[in-house]
Formats: structure tokens, C-alpha cells, sequence
């Protein structure tokens, strides 16, 4: 039997981004900041009640350090997990975990990168794996690359498939105005782009931006005390099964096909009751591999599940509606954005890109390379 104990005892009452884009002259930190003071500010709280930091950046060695030096903090429970992109996910569950047993009373999860205009290219501090050091692989993009060609020689995706992701992308993104790539895409764009790491063209690969968001969770009595809309923490789940590409025990099938269920059963949803899917599109072959691991169409149906814009504006299944990695914003880690998302489809102030009675939404952060998997359900009151 699922274990629902958690289900709805905290909600996110503060949500805020900044830098989405371009921010020149802003360190990381600086971003994550003012996205930090957004999101206090909306949640009617001043920045000294937030006692609870959660953090994890591409660019500190001991994350909630620096945000609680920065920002002038003081709090009494802290984690700086760092799983890569899905580290925000997880650190929903990790703030709910802290806040229901009170160890703290409002949490801050934030994250900011300036990897854009701070030189185009993110300085990991990852490790170098000692096995694939020799082959000089390109990553992570190369990992992908071969997650991708073994799901094509395996179920017959093709690069069309991938195209199709990518257009239903920018199609969201050409409704968002925060998104930084906008404009006219077409298949053939996509298909004659330039081959980065074959089957992968630089248009199956995510952005490089700035950026930063930060949120902030109460337990769910006083979040209807506060401004804010809250938006209610259902569920979570996280699965780790490797952290370099070489030890993946199967290219075509990642952990998210236990971190998916664990979160929808704690959260008491099927997939048919999502409004929302937002997973990290870092490159387009994620897009396929998470639909089909988080149960939205069997194994191998992912390339013609994403066909003919079912997951587009207007289609069957709305899927990273604010233009996800690929065409909005992906400042090296992108979990909390697609958390952002989900908040403002949610509230229903989505502009352009709002889909209808949105109560239900599901979050997959992925990190590494296909390696770490953490799912988050999120919903609105109704949904409780």
C-alpha cells in the first residue's frame, strides 16, 4: 500500500525566476538572489522568516553555504544535494520531509547559473570517469547520443520522431514570452542542422542560458494564511541506478520508470489524471525515454507517441508548456523551471500558453547522464 502521509502537507506559496536568458553582468549568485527576493516577497513573507535552505548549483562546491551567507540567513535545517538537474525535485520532498516534521518553517529552494554570458560553456566540477576518459567522449551530449542511436536500432525511432519534439518545443516557446529561442522552426531546420554527436544535431540539444528560480514552501495550514496561490505537494519519488553513461544497465530505459510510479502512487494519480507533463528535455531523445518510462505510452512507442503534435499546443497531451529546455531556458540545471511551469499552469497565470483547468501536474528532473530520476506531483486545491 502507497504511503500518502505527505500528501498535501506543504504547499509552494512563493515562486519566482530571473535572468531567463541573457543577464550580463550578473554572477550566479546574484541571479539566484533576485530570484530569491521574488519569491519571499510574493509569498508575503520577509526574507528572515525563511529558515529552511535547499540548494544545488553548477558553480558552488557547498551551495546552501554561499545562498545563506548571501542572502543573510540564518536557518535552522539545510541540504545542498546535488543529483544535477532533478536536485530540485528532490529537494521538494526534502523540504516537505523537514517542514511536516518541524525542522523548519518556511523553506527556500533556489538555484541560479550565468553560464551564458559568463562564457557560453558550463565549468562542470563533476569528476572525470576514468572508463570513458579514454574515448575523449563529448559529454554529455555523447551519452545522449548513444541513448538515442540504441533506442532507434532497438524500436525505430527516427530522427523525425526527435524533430517532432523539437517543433513542439518551439511552438510552446513562440507563446511564452520569457522563453529565449523564439521564432519560426521547420522540419527541415531541424533535420539539415548541424550534426553535433550523431544522431544528435544541435537542434536536439537543450539551450545554453542564464538563469535562475527559487520557491518557497510552507506546511498547507499557513499557506492559506499568505497571498499567494498555493499550489500543494502531492507526491515525489526519486530512482539512481548509475552515474556514468558506460554503467547505464539499459540505454533505453531509465530510472524514471521508478521514480514515476513511486511519486504518482504517494500523490494517489494516474497518468490519465495529469493536465500538466513537464519533463527535462535537455536533448530530444528525453522527451521520448520519459514519456515512455513515466507510463504515457509503452516502451518503444515514445518517437510515435510525440508525432504529429500531440504533445504541442492543441494536442492530446500538453508536455513542457513553456518551451521546455530545448527552446525556452537551460542555464545548466534545469529542474526548478519546470517546477516554475507548473506553478503558473497551475494558478492559471500562464498567459498565452494556459491550458485549461490545469489541477494536476507532473515534474521529472533527470541528472547526470540519464542517471539521476526524481518525479514531483503538484496540484491545486481542488486536486487535494
Amino acid at each position: 500500500m502507497s504511503d500518502r502521509t505527505l500528501r498535501g502537507k506543504t504547499a509552494i506559496v512563493g515562486m519566482a525566476t530571473a535572468g531567463v536568458g541573457e543577464a550580463p553582468g550578473f554572477s550566479a549568485m546574484e541571479l539566484l538572489g533576485q530570484a530569491a527576493v521574488a519569491a519571499v516577497a510574493e509569498a508575503g513573507l520577509k526574507m528572515q522568516d525563511i529558515d529552511g535552505v535547499f540548494a544545488a548549483t553548477s558553480s558552488h562546491a557547498f551551495p546552501t553555504m554561499s545562498v545563506v551567507e548571501y542572502l543573510g540567513l540564518k536557518p535552522k535545517f539545510f541540504d545542498g544535494t546535488n543529483v544535477g538537474g532533478s536536485s530540485f525535485e528532490m529537494h521538494l520532498l526534502q523540504a516537505t520531509l523537514a517542514l511536516d516534521a518541524g525542522l523548519c518553517d518556511a523553506a527556500l529552494v533556489c538555484y541560479g547559473s550565468n553560464q551564458r554570458t559568463a562564457g557560453g560553456r558550463l565549468v562542470s566540477m563533476s569528476e572525470p570517469q576514468w572508463h570513458e576518459t579514454p574515448y575523449r567522449p563529448r559529454h554529455p551530449i555523447t551519452a545522449y547520443a548513444l541513448a538515442t542511436s540504441r533506442h532507434m536500432a532497438e524500436y525505430g525511432t527516427t530522427r523525425d520522431h526527435l524533430a517532432d519534439v523539437a517543433l513542439a518545443a518551439r511552438d510552446w516557446a513562440n507563446l511564452n514570452p520569457e522563453a529565449f529561442a523564439r521564432g519560426p522552426l521547420t522540419r527541415d531546420d531541424i533535420l539539415s542542422a548541424r550534426m553535433i554527436s550523431d544522431p544528435l544535431t544541435k537542434a536536439d540539444c537543450c539551450l545554453v542560458t542564464d538563469g535562475a528560480a527559487a520557491c518557497v514552501l510552507v506546511r498547507a495550514d499557513r499557506a492559506k494564511d499568505l497571498p499567494g496561490k498555493p499550489v500543494y505537494f502531492l507526491g515525489a519519488g526519486a530512482a539512481n541506478h548509475h552515474r556514468s553513461i558506460v554503467a547505464m544497465p539499459d540505454l533505453t530505459t531509465t530510472a524514471a520508470a521508478e521514480s514515476g510510479p513511486r511519486a504518482m502512487d504517494m500523490a494517489g494519480v494516474r497518468q490519465a489524471d495529469l493536465d500538466l507533463v513537464m519533463v527535462y528535455d535537455a536533448f530530444t531523445i528525453n522527451t521520448i525515454l520519459f514519456l515512455e518510462d513515466l507510463g504515457f505510452c509503452p516502451k518503444g512507442e515514445g518517437g510515435r507517441f510525440v508525432a504529429d503534435g500531440r504533445i504541442a499546443p492543441g494536442g492530446d497531451l500538453a508536455v513542457n508548456t513553456n518551451g521546455g529546455g530545448l527552446s525556452c531556458v537551460h542555464p545548466g540545471m534545469y529542474g526548478l523551471f519546470l517546477i516554475a511551469e507548473a506553478v503558473a499552469q497551475i494558478r492559471g497565470v500562464a498567459g498565452a500558453r494556459q491550458i485549461a483547468d490545469c489541477s494536476l501536474a507532473l515534474c521529472h528532473g533527470n541528472g547526470g547522464t540519464l542517471s539521476s530520476q526524481c518525479t514531483a506531483i503538484l496540484g491545486s486545491e481542488a486536486a487535494l
